[in-house]
């Protein structure tokens, strides 16, 4: 059973993701910022990684997809960024001129199908 770490503020977002992906198979692992979802990542080793942008700063999830690049234990984990950043006021601050360390990046909402895609194809390449 493929296990995910959802790493988002938003509970009920968490929760949807819990509802779509857990039928399909998958383990769900939560965090509510980079601290944390870092932590457990490096611990629990999931296949994959559900990460927010925006949580207890601005650029949360961007700090935790880098200190994961920087992390021997978490190097090799996909990363799917799923964020509505771009409906935000912080949008301009998220950098678009240099390398971010994700495999993919979908904006909320998402439609359930498309997220079971997406994972799909992060878990099996």
């Amino acid at each position: 059973m493929p296990t995910i770490l959802v790493v988002d503020d938003d509970p009920d977002f968490v929760e949807w993701v819990r509802l779509v992906l857990e039928p399909q198979g998958h383990q769900i692992l939560t965090a509510p910022n980079g601290q944390s979802g870092l932590r457990l990542a490096e611990e629990a080793q999931p296949d994959l990684v559900l990460l927010d942008v925006i949580m207890s700063s601005v650029l949360d999830g961007l700090r935790m997809s880098q200190q994961m690049r920087e992390s021997a234990a978490c190097r090799g984990i996909p990363i799917l960024m799923v964020t509505s950043i771009a409906n935000t006021d912080y949008a301009e601050l998220f950098p678009t001129d240099e390398y971010i360390h994700i495999d993919d990046f979908i904006s909320k909402p998402i439609a359930p199908q498309e997220l079971v895609a997406r994972v799909r194809c992060l878990l099996h390449p």
